[in-house]
């Protein structure tokens, strides 16, 4: 993998770990996942004019990621609310690339060579043992890992549509504004429809947020579907999961959340994971 994709790759996890946490310290989480997402979509919406449409061949992708996308920010929300971020985002992010590694191997006969299986399992490793010292210490809760659980099978199944749409919309950036915006429109359309009045307020109230969350999100995952056009899907999918890093980072200084010696140590075998990635 090329240095500039890897930092690609890298940039894009730090930014899914801030949106992710701004989610988890907000005290509606449920509304500001809605917020994050009508963000990124008036973002899109204000870059139309300046983007190319993206290659007719993507569209059936494009519309089949942006209803996958409304499941798994309304799955993101029910996680959250009910488990914390150094718990939560690990099971939801962990679980994926391994999955999404055996998917993308059997489906698009991408085979990583063995340095980048090596990575792959590193990085499964480490995550999983960053929610087995969860269960250790008495705070696992079922609920949140259920919900995180699920969270990870809508990650593998959009990650693959969206690893072959974006090649075949010859313009990343503009395929991933397009996946947001057909996101934004129906989960916009949910809230109001379930609470019209409460929904308008919260836009109006916390729209730089919403704003900053969207900003977060969309450029993350432009980082990651661009990365996908330079690089295998398998080996980008389980690279950008080392923002559990840095997800736990910010659970430990900005949340304030209890990290102990076993979680630091699972932060370590996802670097391990990552510098196999490149060597790979």
């Amino acid at each position: 993998m090329a240095i500039d994709v890897m930092l690609a790759v890298l940039l894009g996890a730090l930014l899914h770990a801030v949106w992710n946490a701004m989610i988890r310290g907000s005290a509606d989480r449920t509304l500001d996942t809605m917020l994050v997402v009508a963000g990124a979509g008036f973002i899109m919406i204000c870059a139309l004019p300046f983007v190319p449409l993206p290659a007719v061949a993507s569209w059936p992708y494009l519309i089949t990621s942006g209803i996958i996308h409304v499941a798994y920010f309304l799955l993101v929300a029910l996680s959250y609310r009910h488990g914390e971020l150094s718990f939560v985002y690990p099971i939801m992010r962990g679980s994926a690339p391994a999955v999404s590694a055996i998917a993308a191997a059997l489906l698009l006969a991408e085979i990583p060579a063995a340095g980048g299986w090596l990575g792959v399992a590193l990085i499964c490793a480490g995550v999983m043992l960053l929610a087995g010292d969860s269960w250790r210490s008495g705070s696992f809760h079922g609920r949140a890992a259920l919900f995180a659980i699920g969270t990870a099978g809508v990650i593998v199944v959009y990650t693959l549509v969206d690893g072959i749409g974006v090649r075949l919309s010859q313009h990343a950036a503009s395929y991933t504004g397009w996946v947001f915006l057909l996101t934004a429109l129906p989960l916009l359309l949910i809230f109001i429809v379930r609470d019209r009045a409460g929904t308008i307020t919260y836009l109006q109230q916390h729209w730089r947020r919403g704003l900053f969350g969207g900003a977060c999100t969309l450029a993350s995952y432009a980082l990651a579907l661009w990365a996908m056009t330079r690089a295998p899907i398998a080996l980008v999918a389980a690279l950008r999961e080392t923002s559990v890093v840095f997800a736990v980072l910010i659970a430990a200084i900005v949340l304030r959340e209890r990290i102990t010696r076993i979680r630091y140590l699972s932060i370590l075998i996802v670097t391990a994971g990552a510098a196999a990635i490149k060597l790979a």
